[in-house]
């Protein structure tokens, strides 16, 4: 039953392959969306927790096995099929290629993903960079919480093959979309069906970014009311969360609960005492190299090298764990070794650590299809569709001055 929705076609597909995989994604999206429905009734390891939704992408009379592969939102299935049919292969096969060199890309393009989509909807206003050197004409990506972002430069070589094919067609929108989804297969994640159409924001959102990304030091209240304004449940924001298996952690966001808690210059006192020696002899207290990042747009991307924790390492020797897309996540937080404060506190509020508990009980299905189907419903916040905004040609200019 669950073998549909976790179908992982493979990214280095023969042109024969390829052909027939494109002729039958169609009826496979269709199936993965009619088994999520009956699956999202089935409670994790008998815990009682309420259906998974899905109507962000679909209406009350829109039935997910229509033969319609269009949603209220605009999006399609296989958008490009006619205007560049190459579009999703041109991603697929440039990534895979990334990720042979950098295997940290499917982190560093997943945390950009939602950046973007959780400030104004997934248009790529996060990758907006013509301020010109105007200190006054303030960018998305200078706000304090997109400073460190990286991947960039990923999605812009991305682009520019597919401005040599199809000049002027695929959305950055879309390439973010659909390069998070296939570095998350990369990295061991589930398939999860991409639709398409997105267009491109030419407004790029400081204040909003400043004030409405999730913060490293949020308490479960905060973190619950960023995620609930945006459409997401308790179980979806753990299944969301739980992209912190992969990748590391940068220190420059622990350093602060390891050494100055609360302003109190104190760690904070729920870390364990073995944990807090561990986690400081990674993430050394040096004070030139705690400030604050820089706003200058040179400081965005950080070294490949970046000193940080991964929720693997955080795992004690006792607790065994793959090194994929896996619930070493949550494990991490049932044994008290959540590296960010705000992810610890999944286990201060009953339901959220209820879920923990569910995800990290059983061989990792289900958080995978929770994952999966909360990927898709972000991918279609507020997305830009039809006349409005505009497929940029540079993923970092507008095509016309906002």
């Amino acid at each position: 039953l669950f073998f549909p929705l976790f179908l992982l076609p493979s990214l280095s597909l023969s042109p024969r392959r390829e052909r027939k995989m494109a002729g039958s994604m169609t009826i496979w999206f269709f199936v993965v969306l009619s088994i999520s429905i009956l699956l999202s009734w089935t409670n994790p390891r008998g815990e009682t927790i309420k259906p998974f939704s899905l109507t962000p992408l679909y209406s009350s009379t829109q039935s997910a096995s229509s033969s319609s592969n269009e949603d209220i939102s605009g999006l399609r299935y296989d958008f490009y099929h006619e205007t560049c049919p190459q579009a999703e292969s041109i991603v697929r096969t440039h990534m895979a290629r990334l990720y042979s060199d950098h295997d940290n890309v499917s982190a560093a393009l997943l945390r950009l993903f939602f950046h973007d989509c959780f400030i104004e909807g997934c248009d790529a206003s996060v990758l907006l960079d013509d301020s010109n050197g105007d200190k006054n004409h303030s960018i998305e990506r200078q706000a304090i919480p997109n400073q460190t972002l990286r991947g960039f430069d990923k999605i812009d070589s991305i682009k520019e093959e597919l401005e040599k094919a199809c000049p002027g067609v695929v959305s950055c929108a879309d390439i973010v979309s659909i390069a998070t989804r296939d570095g998350i297969m990369l990295a061991g994640g589930p398939f999860y069906p991409v639709l398409t159409g997105r267009r491109d924001s030419i407004h790029s959102y400081f204040n909003e970014a400043l004030a409405a990304i999730p913060r490293p030091d949020d308490n479960i209240t905060q973190t619950l009311h960023l995620f609930d304004l945006r459409g997401f449940d308790e179980r979806e924001t753990v299944s969301l969360l739980g992209a912190h298996n992969i990748g590391k952690i940068g220190c420059e966001f622990i350093q602060k609960r390891l050494f100055n808690f609360k302003g109190t210059g104190q760690p904070d006192p729920t870390i364990a005492p073995d944990f807090l020696t561990e986690m400081r002899m990674r993430c050394q207290d040096s004070n030139r190299t705690t400030t604050r990042p820089s706003s200058s747009m040179a400081s965005l991307e950080m070294s490949e090298s970046a000193v940080g924790m991964s929720y693997l390492q955080a795992l004690s020797s006792s607790i065994s764990s793959g090194a994929g897309f896996d619930t070493h996540y949550y494990q991490s937080l049932l044994s008290g070794r959540g590296l960010l404060f705000a992810d610890q506190q999944l286990m201060a509020n009953e339901k959220t650590a209820r879920l923990v508990r569910a995800y990290a009980s059983d061989d990792g299905s289900t958080f995978r299809m929770d994952f999966a189907r909360a990927m898709m419903k972000m991918s279609g916040l507020n997305v830009l569709t039809g006349s409005q905004g505009q497929v940029r040609r540079n993923c970092s200019l507008p095509l016309v001055s906002s």
